[in-house]
């Protein structure tokens, strides 16, 4: 089906409940539905938005398209947790309602100020030639977690110098006052991120633009910004749209990444960084947003998607799903992720195997299924290559396998299901040199997180595999190794 502007440009109150009766019917139906992520009820999901810890619960938000797979009228939807892992849905957030934001709800971020939680969203509108203007508005959410928008946006223009490529606001504090960066692109076409300065979160000053090290042709539009203090380092990170691919590096049709240095220097507007890496070596993760929690943990969440990638539950009326939340940690100058502990108290069943491995390929009994969290520990190995082959059936398997001879670590979709997005390629490679190597991974339904040593490289990847794809092997070639595998099913 062809979306016209019309259908994606329609207000709820224009869409009869006989339609949405009709479409969440057609999603239930989705041999794909995930079990432990979130995902949305109807529609199109992607940016993460307004994560924040508030009043003992984590509050997330979700950029959410409701009528179908499609980019159209984006609404903000409201998800809730005290744990992190069991999400309770409270509904439609933040909906397009005014002049500032009639053709869409855009990404933002959450901050409490005042006992209150505060939302910084960039509204889309278009005028009658479909030009785009942005606006930042703010909008506060009460107890009852009904939120209200202010009447007129707190930053109406977009500075000199910049398109209207110019979105998706975070917002911290330092000391008495509240910065935001915000996504933007020059009018040379190239990406950037501006700094902006508040005392109340009402009345927005423009600081300039963020010197980076990063240089001027660093892709052509920069979303999500992000920017956090950790361990006394300053983490900046975004989503720069337009890198071209390098070896192993930047093999999805978009990027995220970051960069590790001293904290910004807020005087200068200067960010002094070490080099730019990628969040996740994986296919399917963009535009993630962190916050801070009453523990002092900073913790992340992406969207497990990609813009402009048709993926097969389209056909069954929606799209997409949010990463488990990670922990975040500086190792050696680099980010290293890991799932957060409570992850654990999903945990059921347990299995567990030791096996001696050597030039074979070994079916694990009692490991069968689609939803699991699965650790494997790789040691004293000679093998040329050793890993782990998921959702086996009889023409297909995920793999997850360590090429020693190369020293990388390699995720292969080529046969985990229907095909999907394959000009950009069914295999994902990093570089790993280590003498153990562990994996500890996430099956759902219809996706695969790997964490590796500890979460020092991350993968993350939509498959879609037949239901009776559901076999654990593991595998040596070129060689012997030595694998514990511990595997808990996910209640």
């Amino acid at each position: 089906m062809e979306w016209t502007k019309e259908q994606r440009y329609r207000t709820m109150e224009e869409v009869s409940e006989e339609e949405i009766q009709g479409l969440a019917k057609l999603v239930n139906q989705c041999p794909w539905r995930q079990s432990f992520h979130i995902q949305p009820e109807t529609g199109l999901l992607n940016d993460p938005n307004g994560f924040s810890y508030y009043k003992g619960e984590y509050h997330l938000f979700y950029q959410w398209f409701p009528l179908g797979p499609v980019h159209g009228l984006k609404h903000w939807y409201h998800t809730k947790s005290k744990d992190l892992v069991h999400w309770e849905n409270v509904g439609m957030g933040i909906k397009p309602s005014n002049e500032f934001d009639s053709h869409g709800a855009y990404s933002g971020s959450g901050i409490e100020h005042d006992g209150k939680l505060y939302f910084m969203y960039t509204g889309n509108t278009r005028d009658e030639n479909w030009n785009r203007h942005p606006y930042q508005c703010l909008a506060v959410m009460s107890r009852d977690y009904s939120i209200s928008k202010m009447d007129a946006p707190v930053i109406a223009d977009v500075p000199r110098g910049y398109t209207d490529h110019f979105r998706d606001p975070k917002i911290w504090k330092n000391g008495d006052l509240f910065y935001a960066v915000i996504g933007a692109q020059r009018e040379n076409e190239t990406g950037t991120v501006v700094l902006f300065q508040s005392r109340d979160l009402k009345d927005w000053k423009f600081m300039g633009e963020l010197k980076t090290g990063l240089g001027e042709e660093f892709g052509y539009m920069w979303e999500c910004p992000d920017y956090f203090e950790l361990a006394g380092q300053g983490v900046f990170l975004f989503s720069p749209q337009g890198l071209k691919a390098e070896g192993d590096s930047y093999q999805n049709i978009y990027q995220s990444g970051y960069v590790v240095g001293s904290p910004i220097d807020l005087e200068h507007n200067e960010l002094k960084h070490g080099a730019f890496h990628e969040l996740d070596q994986g296919f399917d993760f963009y535009a993630p947003q962190t916050t801070v929690d009453h523990q002092g943990r900073r913790i992340l969440v992406g969207w497990m998607g990609l813009p402009e990638i048709d993926y097969p539950t389209d056909r069954n009326g929606w799209a997409h799903c949010l990463t488990l939340p990670r922990e975040l940690k500086i190792k050696g100058g680099k980010l290293v992720q890991q799932p957060v502990p409570e992850q654990k108290l999903l945990r059921g069943r347990k299995v567990e195997t030791i096996k001696s491995v050597e030039n074979e390929n070994v079916r694990l009994d009692h490991f069968e299924g689609d939803v699991y969290e699965l650790l494997a520990e790789f040691s004293d190995s000679t093998a040329e290559e050793f890993g782990l082959e998921l959702r086996v059936g009889e023409t297909e398997k995920t793999v997850i396998k360590y090429d020693a001879a190369a020293k990388k670590v390699v995720f292969d979709r080529t046969r985990s299901g229907e095909s999907f997005a394959e000009e950009y390629g069914t295999i994902r490679k990093c570089t790993l040199e280590a003498e153990k190597i562990s994996f500890q991974i996430f099956v759902d339904v219809s996706s695969v997180e790997v964490f590796v040593n500890d979460g020092v490289e991350v993968f993350t990847g939509r498959i879609f595999p037949g239901i009776a794809s559901n076999g654990v092997r593991v595998f040596a070639r070129g060689g012997q190794t030595n694998v514990k595998v511990v595997r808990w099913d996910i209640k």
